[in-house]
Formats: structure tokens, C-alpha cells, sequence
């Protein structure tokens, strides 16, 4: 009989080991994802827990039923793939099982063979006889190494057996816990689904009572888009007068440097012609002129240099964290510790108000009452400003960058401070007359260009 190769069951046994760990990351990343989800919803209850049964917070309440709905949804459909995955993690434990069980009973059955044909010939004055009689020493020495290489394979079959009986009741527990793990997955998917009607029918109530005080609310919307729109200009023009100086700043000490290099010129070429003194009337004539054709030349050229080349507003190091604010597009901290955002960038539809949108130029971060707003970057705070009925604002440029955090109170850091990345630069205003309303307004800026502030923090 000749020795089974096992490299082949090894091969198999070694997929099944990497395919399950692939599927037990992908369970356990969605696994994380919802946790995350839930989180995000624990704030948006919280907060809605918080409101009054009120006309003047009904709109306030409606966005956060809203954020919850979307956010109950999110987590449904994180849960519905993590069911998926695991449902196809239990299918591939039992293939994997179905096989392991067809490769021991196989096993076995050689095993049994083996043990049969050992016990025949258990005699060991047999084997001596089966290795002597052979018709030459290198007949009888391969006779002796297969009398070897049967006995290693016989104990070979037996610890692969074990092995493979082994594997077989970790697939089964495996399993098992994936069995226990969908049902209670199930059980919160139905619980979450629950929840996802009572907050719809809330929402639905809402809608109806809000569309009776529709004048109202065009009213009201009117007054917050002048203080939107006063806040934003006064923005606009405090960013723009920054640049604006910082380029006259770098054009006049560009102008200064010119001015000391033709002055160091001039010099250089009036050293020269006193060293020339010496020569003939004519040649001092002629260097005199060349001198000045030089001087004039090099002038001409200064003067093209300067007017082809822009001035750089930026200085190194500016230039440096402008580069590293850049770089990490998508990764920055939340300019809040704990909060969601209530009113996206751009063109926005009115919840209630039919063929109404709102453009906003930054967006709205709702946090827990008495929550702080802190910077998403290191750099220099370079304006803190108020405007009547929007409270206070802070401005922080991060080299070509700026980010701007308004609607704060009791701000902590003064203009020229140099700030990290998340310190706190001031508290949020909280409205004690809407539900202790907590929002922060948010923008960042790229030289003179509005950015989708979502588009660069972190997921």
C-alpha cells in the first residue's frame, strides 16, 4: 500500500481557515458599524427626549424625528447586511463542516485498513522475513524502508484523525454561536423596525399640525435667513479683507527686497568704475556706458521678473499647514465632541414649506446642551467677532484654509492665539427658550472659496 499524501487536505483546511476569518472581519466590522449608528441615535434621542409639546419647538422637534428616522433606518440596513453575513458565514461552517465529516469518515476507513493489515502482520519475525528474503541488499534495503515509511504512515493517519476530530467540534460550536449571535441580530432589527414606526407616525402628526401655522413659518423663516444672510456677508468680508492685506503685506516687503537689490547693484557698478579710473578718457567713456547699458539691462529684467512673478501670501510654515490641512480631506476631527448635523451644506427643501429651499454656506451641528466647539486643525485665530441675534463668532486659518465656528458664547481664545487640533476655542449657544437648542454653525474656506464642510471631516 502506498503512503496518501496529505499536502492536498492541508490546502483545504488552510482556505477554510482564511475564508472564515474574512467572513468573521466583515461580521464583526458591520457589527461595529451599528454600534457607531446606535451611538449617533442615543444623541438624537436624547435630544428629542429633551422637547417640549410646543408650537414654537414643533419644527425643532420635527428635524430631529427626522435625523432619527434616518438614522433608525441607517442602523436597519446595517443590520439586515450583518444577518446576510452571517447567514453566509453559517452556510459556509456547515460546507465546511459536510467536508471535514467526509474526509475523517474517509480517514477512518484507511485507518481501519491499515490496522487491519498491521494486526496480519503484527509478527515481527514476518517483517524481518519479508526484508531478508529479498533477492538483493537493494531490494531488501527498499523493502526495509517501506516497512518504515508504513509504520510512520500509520501513526501519521492517526494524529491527522484527531486533528480533523478536533476542527469538527470547533465548526460545530463556531456554529452554534453564530445561530445565537442572527437570533439576537434578529431580535434588535425587529425592535429597531418598531421604533422606526412610532417615530414616522410622530413625524406624521407633526406635518399635520405644522402645515396649519404655514404663514408662520414662512414668516419665521424669513427673519432666520436675514440673520443667515448678515452673518455670511460679514464673513465674507472679513476673510476677503484678510487676504487683501496679507497680499499687501507680501507685495511691499517684495517691493522693499527689489529696492535693496538695485540698490546693492547700483553700488557694485560704482566700485567698478572708480577701480577703471585709471584708463584712457575714451575706454572710461566706453565702460562708463557699458556700466550703465548693464545697469539699465539688469533693471529691465528685475522689472519683468517682478511683474511675471505672483506674490505668495503665505509663508513657509503657512505654506506647510496649509499643505497637511490638505492631506487630510475627509479625516479631520468634528468641531464638536459629540453632536450630528441638523442642516446640510448647499441648497436644502424646506421641511414643511412646499417649493421653499434654504443655501446654506456651511453647516448646522446640533450637540448635547452646554456643548463646546473646538478647532479641527492646528493654527491662528485671526478674527473674533459678534453679530446682533447670532452671538459670537471665531475665525482660525489654517495657511491657505479657514474654518469659521459661530453662534458661540464665552469664547476662550483671543486673536494671534496659535491653537491644536480640538481645542476648545469657546461654548455653544444654548437656546433656554427652544429646548435648550445647541447648534453650531460651521464653515471652512479655501483662500476666498466656500468648501463642503462634509466632504472634509471624518465619517
Amino acid at each position: 500500500m502506498q503512503p496518501i499524501k496529505h499536502s492536498s487536505i492541508f490546502t483545504v483546511l488552510t482556505l477554510m481557515t482564511i475564508l472564515t476569518s474574512i467572513s468573521a472581519q466583515s461580521v464583526k466590522e458591520l457589527e461595529r458599524q451599528r454600534q457607531q449608528a446606535l451611538q449617533k441615535l442615543e444623541t438624537t434621542s436624547k435630544k428629542l427626549s429633551e422637547t417640549k409639546k410646543s408650537k414654537k419647538t414643533a419644527l425643532y422637534k420635527l428635524a430631529l424625528i427626522n435625523k432619527s428616522i434616518i438614522e433608525r433606518k441607517s442602523i436597519i440596513t446595517n443590520i439586515n447586511g450583518e444577518i446576510s453575513a452571517i447567514s453566509s458565514k453559517m452556510r459556509q461552517l456547515e460546507q465546511e463542516k459536510d467536508e471535514l465529516e467526509t474526509k475523517l469518515k474517509k480517514l477512518k476507513s484507511n485507518y481501519g485498513k491499515t490496522i487491519q493489515n498491521a494486526y496480519v502482520n503484527r509478527n515481527v519475525y514476518s517483517k524481518m522475513m519479508f526484508v531478508l528474503s529479498a533477492n538483493s541488499f537493494n531490494q531488501s534495503y527498499r523493502r526495509l524502508r517501506y516497512v518504515q515509511e508504513y509504520t510512520s504512515y500509520h501513526k501519521a493517519q492517526a494524529v491527522q484523525i484527531e486533528k480533523l476530530t478536533t476542527q469538527l467540534l470547533q465548526k460545530n460550536d463556531s456554529l452554534e454561536g453564530h445561530k445565537t449571535q442572527k437570533e439576537e441580530v434578529v431580535k434588535e432589527k425587529v425592535n429597531e423596525t418598531q421604533k422606526l414606526s412610532k417615530d414616522e407616525e410622530k413625524e406624521k402628526e407633526l406635518l399635520s399640525d405644522l402645515k396649519v401655522e404655514e404663514q408662520k413659518l414662512r414668516s419665521d423663516l424669513k427673519i432666520q435667513q436675514k440673520k443667515a444672510s448678515e452673518l455670511n456677508n460679514r464673513i465674507e468680508a472679513i476673510i476677503a479683507e484678510e487676504i487683501r492685506k496679507a497680499e499687501a503685506k507680501r507685495a511691499a516687503e517684495e517691493a522693499k527686497r527689489l529696492a535693496a537689490e538695485k540698490e546693492k547693484a547700483a553700488t557694485n557698478a560704482s566700485n567698478k568704475n572708480k577701480n577703471g579710473y585709471t584708463y584712457n578718457q575714451k575706454s572710461n567713456t566706453s565702460t562708463s556706458n557699458n556700466t550703465t547699458n548693464n545697469t539699465n539691462t539688469n533693471n529691465a529684467n528685475t522689472s519683468v521678473a517682478t511683474t511675471s512673478q505672483s506674490v505668495n501670501t503665505l509663508t513657509k510654515e503657512e505654506q506647510l499647514i496649509s499643505g497637511n490641512f490638505d492631506k487630510n480631506q475627509g479625516r479631520l476631527p468634528w468641531p464638536v465632541s459629540n453632536g450630528f448635523i441638523s442642516g446640510h451644506y448647499g441648497v436644502q427643501p424646506h421641511p414643511i414649506l412646499r417649493h421653499v429651499t434654504t443655501n446654506n454656506k456651511g453647516i448646522y451641528i446640533q450637540t448635547p446642551s452646554n456643548g463646546s466647539a473646538r478647532a479641527i486643525f492646528e493654527g491662528v485665530v485671526t478674527q473674533r467677532f459678534s453679530i446682533p441675534g447670532s452671538n459670537n463668532a471665531v475665525i482660525i486659518k489654517h495657511g491657505a484654509f479657514r474654518t469659521v465656528y459661530a453662534n458661540l458664547t464665552q469664547i476662550s481664545v483671543k486673536e494671534g492665539d496659535k491653537v491644536s487640533a480640538k481645542q476648545v476655542i469657546g461654548k455653544i449657544y444654548t437656546d433656554d427658550e427652544n429646548d435648550n437648542k445647541t447648534e453650531l454653525y460651521f464653515q471652512i474656506w479655501k483662500d476666498k472659496v466656500l468648501q463642503n464642510p462634509e466632504n472634509w471631516l471624518t465619517k
